[in-house]
């Protein structure tokens, strides 16, 4: 098979599908199913596509790929194969071959991987990658033009907004084939929404206008010019839109450049400028305009810039505008005739538009400031399209011998008008309309007969010698055989009864002849008719075995990777359930640990009671010691000095009293005195052990001061620390409740 296909891919494949036969159909048929074979190696499939590129050039070709072989379908599911890498040759072929493929071309929005391509395409044009990105955009802009299921399906999407800002991005580019590109599509999906209120305002849609004029003259090639003219044929169809240009000041500048790109000897883009033309004609405020431009006396040209390969008059030069309009007219060459007609058709309207009966005031001021039609214009219509050109015969005695009035009226002014002019083909047409007489002729006898024979019912032979009835088909050769009779001596017609014999034997047998001719007639149409038949029924076939065969592998694929994916969810679903045991013994520990917490807690709080009540009675010992110290201290601190000093003086007087005593009443008086002495002394004891009573208390409150404080800083800890414990605890308790309640994943991390 690849060395089959590297053989065709150096045929000429032009029209070769469109021309009915068998055998290019189903190896065609062979090659597309191959090249959507997941199985089949990217070589191969290249030299395929590059062989159905080959076919797209043919416009019938690519309608019959389009609708017959499912083509774009197995594109767009090799583009979704290799998807991941987007700047693969392959991919990038594909995309080429389904921009031309798809090209004013419908494309069914339900078709195989269609969704699976727009996502595509929406992502490779944000990655800002020239490579990939305008052939995404070609391929973009032919997929939503005139096709609102695809319009839809992508206004629907969550990222739409973001390809707009991306799209509005790339009318910056210095790429002006990018710029039509991203300005077709922005145009096909937010000409009627608020998005292109904005884009296509009345503040800046001249330079819109200006851009796209630009693009159409000094475009980077046909390819480019063809997205222009279909970009602005397309705002013509915009009532608003149409109303812009018609008060755009440059519109006439503009389109004396367009009619310039006539002067190249390019079909493509001679056809794509007259498509514009006629899409301008049919507006009617521009209708008028481009006549003026159009029938404008000659004027020197300005050219244009380089990039325009000959499309542009030197200064010096002077030509009708209007000129290259009629030289399409006269265009010989094979796949121009579309050129013609559409020159043709223009003109007509143009012309139309001159002879416009004045049914406005639009016409009257037309009619005001429009310029005669030159004779140098008049003198080129006459030379290129002379009525002594041979071709002119044909449409000429048609429409002369032509059963419809108009026509016949038209033919006879065009007579009129040429036949003064020298070497007028009379001749030849004159031969031309005996030639369309006779044949309309024949073509009435041969229909009576036809209708005779099957009318009539064969005598038998014995019968037949009585002569022909006035209505059997052979009448009209008896009668020619009675005027040769009439015309012969009487003496002859008795030795003449053998030979009109004979004549009726073979006037039967001619008779036989017809009515098997008109049925084998009968028999050859129902054939064709039959045939015809089954080649719709074959192609039908084809189209749904290959849409078939396209599903079939769709849906291997994604039994494929539902294979994939079901196997993935298994080992995952394992994972799942020894998680889910983990976690159920993690939760058994847990609510283990938990009732400890609540045991701990409890005993928390009792603990917490007891730290208050401890709290308080530490309190109010603190208060009672301050006021003691407060009350006490003071006052020992005074008795003890006022004792101290009446203790001094005591012994101060006792000393006085020992010595006067000692002096005087040494004898007398000493057993009193000692007395006295030792009362003081007992006296001095008592005070002394109050004082150290005192002072033990004082110390002894201090100690139980300090013990309170040590016991008030190690209760605070052991409460700070079970406040602590309690505070995780309570967190571990709600992430049991969370995990009870399935608000938390399976593999949520358990670990204290």
């Amino acid at each position: 098979r690849k060395l089959s296909c590297l053989h065709l891919s150096g045929m000429q494949c032009v029209r070769l599908l469109s021309s009915g036969q068998v055998l290019p159909s189903e190896c065609v048929c062979g090659l597309v199913e191959l090249a959507g074979d997941p199985n089949t190696s990217p070589a191969l499939t290249g030299t395929i596509i590059s062989l159905l590129a080959q076919l797209v050039c043919d416009d019938e070709s690519r309608d019959v790929l389009q609708s017959s072989y499912n083509l774009t379908s197995t594109l767009a599911s090799i583009i979704h194969c290799h998807s991941s890498t987007p700047k693969e040759p392959l991919v990038l072929q594909c995309l080429k071959v389904l921009q031309r493929l798809t090209y004013n071309g419908g494309i069914f929005h339900c078709a195989n991987y269609i969704h699976e391509l727009i996502d595509f395409l929406m992502s490779n044009i944000q990655s800002h990658n020239d490579d990939i990105t305008m052939p995404c955009l070609g391929l973009m802009a032919n997929l939503v033009r005139y096709n609102l299921s695809v319009q839809t399906h992508i206004k629907a999407l969550s990222n739409v907004k973001v390809f707009y800002r991306t799209l509005i991005n790339f009318l910056a580019h210095n790429s002006l084939t990018v710029v039509v590109f991203a300005l077709s599509i922005l145009a096909s999906l937010t000409l009627n929404e608020d998005v292109g209120e904005k884009l296509f305002h009345s503040k800046n849609i001249h330079q819109t206008f200006q851009l796209i004029f630009n693009i159409i003259v000094n475009g980077d090639g046909t390819l480019t010019r063809k997205y222009s003219v279909d970009l602005l044929v397309d705002l013509l169809k915009n009532p608003k839109m149409a109303d812009y240009l018609t008060r755009y000041e440059h519109f006439s500048v503009c389109v004396s450049q367009v009619l310039g790109l006539l002067h190249v000897k390019d079909p493509d883009s001679a056809a794509k400028v007259l498509e514009l033309l006629l899409a301008l004609c049919g507006v009617s405020g521009l209708r008028s305009l481009l006549c003026e431009v159009v029938f404008r006396p000659a004027a020197p040209r300005l050219r244009a810039a380089s990039r325009r390969q000959g499309v542009g008059l030197d200064a010096g030069q002077k030509t009708e505008p209007g000129l290259a309009l009629i030289q399409w007219l006269s265009s010989p060459a094979e796949g121009e005739e579309l050129c013609c007609l559409q020159a043709l058709q223009l003109l007509t309207e143009l012309l139309e538009v001159r002879t416009w009966r004045p049914a406005s005031t639009e016409y009257y001021r037309y009619t005001h400031t429009h310029t005669p039609v030159e004779p140098s214009l008049k003198i080129a219509i006459v030379k290129f399209l002379s009525l002594q050109d041979q071709r002119m015969v044909t449409p000429l005695s048609l429409a002369l011998t032509s059963s419809h009035r108009e026509h016949v009226q038209t033919g006879l002014r065009l007579l009129l008008e040429a036949t003064p002019l020298p070497d007028f083909p009379s001749l030849v047409l004159g031969e031309s309309i005996a030639a369309n007489n006779a044949y309309r002729q024949r073509e009435a006898e041969l229909s009576v007969k036809r209708v005779a024979v099957q009318q009539d019912v064969p005598a038998p032979m014995g019968k037949s010698l009585s002569g022909p009835s006035p209505s059997s088909p052979s009448h009209s050769i008896h009668s020619l055989i009675e005027k040769l009779q009439n015309g012969m001596e009487v003496c002859d017609q008795m030795k003449d009864v053998r030979v009109s014999e004979i004549m009726d034997v073979y006037e039967q047998k001619i008779s036989s002849l017809a009515s098997k001719e008109g049925r084998l007639q009968d028999l050859l149409e129902a054939k064709a008719l039959a045939l015809s038949q089954a080649d719709r029924l074959i192609t039908q076939y084809r189209c749904q075995r290959a849409q078939a065969e396209a599903e079939a592998r769709k849906l291997a694929s994604m039994l494929k990777e539902a294979e994939q994916r079901r196997e993935e969810l298994q080992v995952e679903l394992g994972s799942q359930v020894l998680e889910a045991e983990r976690a159920k013994g993690d939760i058994e520990e847990l609510l283990q640990h938990n009732a400890r917490l609540q045991a701990d807690s409890q005993e928390h709080q009792s603990l917490k009671g007891s730290y208050n009540q401890l709290l308080n009675r530490f309190n109010e010992s603190e208060r009672l010691l301050k006021e003691l110290n407060n009350k006490n201290i003071p006052s020992a601190l005074c008795e003890l000095k006022e004792r101290q000093e009446q203790m001094k003086s005591f012994q101060s007087e006792l000393q006085q009293r020992n010595c006067d005593i000692t002096g005087q009443f040494e004898l007398n008086q000493l057993p009193a005195k000692e007395k006295e002495r030792e009362e003081l002394e007992e006296t001095v004891d008592i005070l002394r052990k109050e004082l150290n009573k005192t002072e033990l208390a004082r110390k002894d409150a201090s100690i139980r001061a300090s013990s309170l404080e040590l016991q008030k800083a190690q209760v605070e800890a052991k409460l700070q620390k079970k406040e602590d414990e309690l505070n995780k605890h309570s967190s571990m308790i709600a992430m049991i409740h969370s995990l009870s309640s399935g608000k938390q994943k399976s593999d949520v991390n358990l670990s204290l």
